[in-house]
């Protein structure tokens, strides 16, 4: 029999240190979880506590989305497998090979393990853990769920992962090849161009006018090779700096969300985001002001949306239903404000946002489908088609000078 110093917490969020009486610390893990206590830290009177798994590394550098996906999955699995707060932070800040995840949960550790709350802990790294994240940490300290929250953040962060890496895969092809192409085009008009426009010049040729248009863009080019250069970085340095403002970042989300093509794929990312978001803090427990407050914060290079959630969220608090307060503000698309009207009727809010969400899901994957299969031709046709020109711009005057040759 030994006896096991705890910090623990109830359902209310009270933290409370003691000590029980207990033949092994699993005993005493047991003893105070049938009192429906969340247990933070526990150790023997007499030795700290030791690890008692060894977990698998994370990358290192800079904390990506798929290492806080891991992260997140790790610590559901721990704290549910009756593993202490303090210990699982513990275990993984030390056995992560990612030395800023390490350290920031190293930090968080001490923090918790000096009785303070685990979302007041990862309020203080804002850069690692997002509002989300600490809306919903805090969502599942209160009701003492905290394992099935952080499956629900895991489930949450790994679908938004999944999003960008289908974008990825969509766009990586193309932006390779349309980048190989720009290179060769830069490779005619800057060199082969030049030379040739020489050889044309020597023999004193009437050039035809496509043949005149392409030599004036390569001496355009060549003269002003440096001054391009410097226009085009000064240039993204100058529109970086506008939407850096407010009214700059308004007027960008507005041209993308008119974007030809694209437009309507940034739109719908952005409201599956907030559905997806929005469905799993009200799973968790969180109120729905409260997640409206926290999508709020979650859409800040997003002002469009960033603004109509504010409007909804004032209406909201001053009486007004879900649905009206979404409808008001003219911004979301009218299936997501009547799917919700039916949500409120029906006392299923949740569930429909989670049907909404999906369905948006499975338009940004058509829409990358159609993509990828009509860009690569596109490309492929414009990029040969300017090549083409370039090619026969060239060769017409040669045809002039065989001519010339064989008239002589």
């Amino acid at each position: 029999m030994g006896r096991f110093i705890y910090t623990v917490q109830d359902a209310q969020g009270t933290v409370t240190t003691g000590a029980v009486d207990a033949d092994d610390e699993d005993g005493a893990v047991q003893s105070l979880q049938t009192k429906g206590l969340f247990i933070l830290s526990i150790q023997s009177e007499d030795t700290k506590s030791k690890g008692i798994m060894s977990l698998k590394k994370m990358g290192g550098g800079s904390i990506s989305g798929r290492e806080m996906v891991f992260f997140g999955e790790q610590m559901a699995t721990l704290i549910g497998g009756g593993i202490p707060l303090v210990r699982a932070l513990s275990l993984l800040s030390e056995h992560a090979e990612n030395k800023n995840l390490g350290a920031v949960l190293s930090t968080v550790t001490k923090e918790v393990s000096a009785g303070g709350a685990f979302h007041k802990a990862l309020e203080k790294h804002p850069k690692v853990f997002d509002e989300i994240w600490i809306s919903l940490v805090q969502a599942g300290e209160v009701s003492g769920q905290l394992p099935a929250v952080l499956r629900q953040i895991t489930a949450y962060s790994e679908s938004q992962e999944n999003v960008k890496s289908k974008i990825i895969t969509a766009v990586s092809y193309p932006a390779v090849l349309m980048t190989m192409s720009v290179g060769v085009l830069i490779y005619f008009i800057g060199y082969i161009v030049p030379v040739f426009a020489d050889i044309f010049r020597d023999f004193n040729l009437q050039l035809p006018f496509i043949t005149r248009v392409i030599v004036m863009i390569s001496a355009v080019f060549t003269k002003y090779l440096v001054l391009i250069i410097v226009g085009m970085i000064g240039s993204a340095f100058a529109f970086k700096a506008y939407i850096s403002t407010p009214p700059g970042r308004l007027t960008w989300n507005h041209v993308q969300f008119n974007m030809p093509l694209v437009g309507a794929l940034i739109k719908a990312m952005a409201t599956e985001r907030m559905l997806t978001t929005m469905a799993t803090l009200i799973r968790s427990g969180v109120s729905i002001l409260n997640a409206v407050s926290v999508l709020e914060g979650a859409f800040k290079k997003n002002l469009i949306f960033q603004n109509g959630l504010k409007q909804a969220k004032n209406d909201i608090a001053s009486g007004r239903s879900i649905s009206e307060s979404f409808k008001k503000t003219g911004i979301f698309p009218p299936m997501v404000t009547e799917m919700m009207w039916m949500g409120e009727e029906s006392g299923k809010l949740p569930d429909i946002i989670v049907v909404l969400s999906k369905y948006y899901q499975e338009q940004i994957d058509q829409w990358l489908r159609r993509f990828s299969s009509m860009i690569d031709p596109i490309l492929v046709v414009g990029v040969g088609g300017l090549v083409a020109v370039i090619v026969m711009s060239i060769f017409m005057p040669i045809f002039q000078l065989s001519s010339i040759g064989a008239g002589g």
